[in-house]
């Protein structure tokens, strides 16, 4: 450090210090200003670069740190009986996590009230490595084919043209994907709209597989309890706390951290042999579809706690980066379709909107030993090389000092694959039982918020998609198609009203009063 230096000298990029962080070098004090502001430029050229391109679902985000603590069991069997992965076997074994939560369709500073799917994505720093559980307060999905995943963001986002989201497109897509119908059922509901990020569900949405010391896999469902209760809340609930603070629900989680108030969530999984099951309705495999907890029963298998703030948003929440083919041994990949699509595209998301080198981030690292032959990329700022390792030796397999592979740790699991390659849709689609029968479960006050919501967005409507939807609708139950009709043919429709984000009414008239009740102002 230098004599003039201390320890909150401000410095630049360099170490050089700064000693006029007030003013640029011109000739002159007006200026003009000269080439060699060196301090200026670094400053100025680092502003206009300190944005990573914005995730295009899952923008707007918070997240914590804390830990997993494992019970050692599955239900009252050991977990052993399922699963080898490390984390899970001893009870009261800790291990590091880091959370973010987050809204879905729109951007990073869009309200957090609005009507949407919120993530619920989890880092386990293992003694094996990083494991990411990536999913959603919901435990569905919209769809269950990858290949539909772009044309449903392209429809729910806003729209290319007024920039503005369009209940009209959302059910346009809708209705020509009568899968969508469970998951619009349980997204126009008060289920919707979270309270905030504490009270909330997590599911891993997807269908995994656990792998034991033999080799033998199952299938497995994640899902995480909130131990601080649920709730949800309805449309004109969220728009009057949107009026008041649109980041209610980051504000909420920091806050209750720092005052020591940690939010825990239990994890439950419910496993079902790795067979096509063919006395259900659904392909388990299916993410439209719950798995009925009567039949595979919700098992506990740990508990989550989260006590911990970030230090720095951007360098941990905005830089986390989550896959779901990041697994641990004795943890696996099902034939989902949805997950082998997801696996391809999220990884390649953060290499794109991170850099090549984003698992050497702290907040990404795993907490262990890493020794790679990969180098290279942007913003690279070591070399991932073993103690004793032949530095000139970047490949395997090699007899000159290089890298080495390790021996696998319980059988290899090899399950059987058979059949001809197809582009088809799976046999037992089912589109609308579960959601008639996540229809009638709801309370009263529930349904009464689903048919309020849905209604004030078809009627805007055009009526080929109000038609479908109602066909729908009355296949998913016949009350449930009975009461949307009548509130559609009920509903006011104003010629003028135009279409904003979902759930929402009186876009227009917000427009109009604006413009009538703004206090008109002389120029200066």
């Amino acid at each position: 450090m230098g004599t003039n230096e201390k320890d909150d000298t401000l410095t630049n990029r360099q170490g050089h210090p700064i000693t006029n962080n007030q003013s640029i070098r011109t000739v002159g004090n007006r200026g003009p200003a000269t080439l060699e502001n060196y301090d200026f430029i670094e400053k100025i050229s680092h502003f206009d670069r300190e944005r990573v391109p914005e995730r295009v679902v899952h923008a707007r985000g918070a997240g914590a740190h804390g830990y997993f603590e494992a019970y050692g069991t599955a239900g009252d069997e050991p977990i052993s009986k399922y699963t080898r992965a490390k984390l899970f076997q001893e009870k009261g074994k800790k291990t590091p996590v880091f959370v973010r939560f987050s809204s879905v369709i729109h951007g990073g500073h869009s309200p957090e009230t609005l009507r949407d799917p919120r993530g619920f994505a989890v880092k386990f720093y293992t003694e094996d490595g990083n494991w990411d559980l990536v999913g959603n307060n919901l435990k569905i999905f919209f769809i269950r084919d990858a290949m539909k995943f772009p044309d449903m963001i392209h429809a729910f986002k806003p729209d290319p043209i007024t920039n503005i989201q369009d209940s009209e497109r959302f059910f346009d897509f809708c209705a020509s994907s009568p899968e969508t119908l469970h998951m619009v059922t349980f997204v126009y509901s008060p289920w919707g709209i979270p309270a905030n990020y504490r009270q909330m569900q997590g599911s891993g949405v997807n269908t995994y597989k656990w792998v034991n010391s033999e080799g033998e896999g199952v299938l497995v469902k994640y899902h995480w309890e909130p131990k601080q209760g649920i709730k949800n809340l309805t449309q004109k609930e969220a728009e009057e706390i949107q009026g008041k603070n649109f980041n209610h629900a980051t504000q909420d989680l920091y806050e209750a951290i720092e005052r020591e108030d940690y939010p825990e969530w239990e994890l439950f999984v419910q496993i079902m042999s790795d067979d096509e099951h063919p006395e259900l309705d659904f392909d388990p495999l299916d993410d439209t579809k719950l798995w009925p907890k009567e039949q595979f029963p919700w098992l506990p298998v740990g508990k989550m706690v989260l006590d911990r703030n970030p230090e720095d948003y951007f360098t941990e929440v905005e830089q986390a980066a989550f896959g779901t083919g990041v697994l641990v041994d004795g943890l696996d990949f099902s034939d989902d379709k949805m997950l082998q699509g997801r696996t391809f595209s999220y990884s390649d998301t953060q290499r794109h909107r991170v850099g090549a080198n984003y698992l050497q981030l702290p907040i990404n690292a795993p907490k262990k030993r890493v020794a790679t032959n990969q180098s290279g990329g942007q913003m690279q700022y070591k070399v991932d090389r073993a103690p004793g390792q032949n530095p000139h030796i970047n490949y395997e397999p090699s007899i000159l000092g290089g890298l080495k592979e390790t021996k696998q740790e319980g059988k290899e699991h090899t399950p059987h694959i058979e059949g001809n390659k197809v582009r088809q849709k799976i046999d037992r689609e089912n589109n609308f039982g579960q959601a008639g029968q996540t229809y009638r479960e709801f309370e009263d006050w529930e349904r009464d918020e689903l048919i309020s919501n849905l209604v004030n967005d078809l009627k805007n409507c055009h009526k080929d998609i109000q038609s479908k939807m109602l066909e729908m609708f009355y296949e998913c139950d016949n009350d449930y198609g009975k009461r949307v009709e009548e509130g559609l043919k009920n509903a006011h429709v104003d010629a003028d009203d135009t279409s904003g984000p979902l759930g929402e009414s009186q876009t227009r008239q917000a427009v109009n009063k604006a413009e009538e009740e703004g206090h008109s102002a002389d120029p200066y």
